[in-house]
């Protein structure tokens, strides 16, 4: 293992080695085919099946289910392969404001070096693949898909569909994953490294969620950055952005708060320390109900409406970054227009938001950022905007 590797694994338990991914899924698998369409079930919304009850009434031929048989007996050697490419940690791609150039503002791409968010992914896979939840009806998690199908015999009816079986014989079982099943989305630390290099330019950051440890990772790669100061309210989140800065950026001053964003402005000790400070505030921030994180705390869970969520959790935000911000310091943040294409509910966040921002800083900067894995949303590419605004 590495040297950089090493001490990251040394000093920082909670990451996740291969051994241990495998292991938390808890694999049983069946003994034969013939087994396989005896005890398996397929999954609708919330009714169950009996596989063999559902092919008859698909019309569906046995012979197509073999190769998810045998990708179900197989399943170490596709999980080996999801954790190369999502999980696994690799040196160049630790420090990486040491190997990779910035990229240039006007082509900003979530997607770009997806390596570089491996480090995240693994401090955070269990919130990242199965706790957080997708607001859109009958979207299971990618962890809750796996370990329906190894631990209670329950394929998700997806998985059956012409389209799903045509790429499953085609050795594609991890695109059918990917496509169908719901994973939280992700900022790409290399894109908050590029955005700090070339647009803000903030020596002392601060911001209102921690966006998976991702904000303070993508920041501290840059060396103008002297000071970050974040809250969250998941505390296991907390808790793992602090032992990240403390392990690999250990000169860094930093403060994390486990707190509600919309309720630091009455917090004495920390208005005290931070008002007028910070020179760069960013987030990307819920999209409403497009995820669903745990916690009490969580905005969705403490405001039932929409115009709830956007006078108390987002307004009361956007009051507490005048309050932190230096004059002429920088708020920015990154937000799609995901809203009423994909909803029961009628709303347009890119434009709600933007309106009450605008109530207190003007808007100097509306670029594009491409990310082809934006959940659900019907925009094509580029289908999020970075906005910057000024105090």
């Amino acid at each position: 293992m590495d040297i950089i590797i090493f001490s990251i694994y040394k000093y920082m338990n909670p990451f996740i080695e291969l051994s241990d991914f495998i292991k938390d899924i808890r694999i049983v698998k069946p003994e034969s085919f013939d087994k396989f369409l005896d005890t398996y079930q397929i999954r609708v919304g919330q009714k169950i099946t009996p596989l063999k009850q559902y092919i008859s009434k698909k019309s569906l031929k046995t012979e197509n289910l073999k190769r998810l048989f045998q990708d179900i007996v197989n399943i170490e050697a596709y999980l080996t392969r999801f954790y190369t490419m999502s999980l696994q940690i690799k040196d160049k791609n630790v420090h990486f404001g040491e190997h990779y150039q910035p990229m240039k503002t006007v082509q900003i791409n979530n997607n770009k070096e997806p390596l570089l968010k491996n480090l995240i992914r693994n401090l955070h896979f269990k919130h990242i693949l199965e706790t957080t939840k997708s607001g859109i009806e009958n979207v299971p998690t990618y962890m809750d898909v796996l370990k329906d199908i190894f631990q209670h015999k329950i394929i998700d009816y997806k998985i059956l569909t012409p389209s799903s079986l045509h790429y499953i014989e085609n050795g594609r079982f991890g695109s059918v994953l990917s496509s169908y099943y719901f994973r939280a989305s992700i900022l790409n630390p290399y894109v908050i490294y590029s955005l700090n290099e070339n647009l803000l330019k903030g020596t002392k950051i601060f911001t209102p969620t921690l966006g998976w440890s991702s904000y303070a990772y993508g920041f501290l790669e840059s060396a103008m950055v002297k000071e970050y100061v974040g809250t969250d309210v998941i505390p296991d989140v907390c808790k793992k952005t602090d032992q990240l800065i403390s392990t690999m950026y250990p000169s860094i001053k930093k403060d994390i708060y486990c707190k509600p964003s919309e309720d630091l402005a009455k917090n004495k000790r920390f208005m005290k320390k931070y008002e007028n400070h910070f020179d760069v505030v960013f987030f990307s921030p819920p999209y409403y109900k497009l995820e669903l994180y745990e916690g009490k705390n969580q905005s969705t869970n403490k405001y039932k409406t929409y115009q709830d969520w956007l006078e108390k959790y987002w307004e009361a935000t956007i009051q507490l970054c005048k309050k932190v911000l230096t004059k002429n310091g920088k708020l920015c943040y990154i937000l799609s227009g995901y809203g009423s294409s994909n909803t029961r509910e009628q709303y347009d966040l890119l434009k709600d938001m933007n309106n009450v921002t605008s109530k207190y800083f003007h808007q100097i900067h509306d670029l594009p950022m491409y990310n082809k894995n934006v959940h659900v949303t019907a925009h094509k590419e580029p289908s999020e905007r970075i906005i910057v605004f000024s105090s």
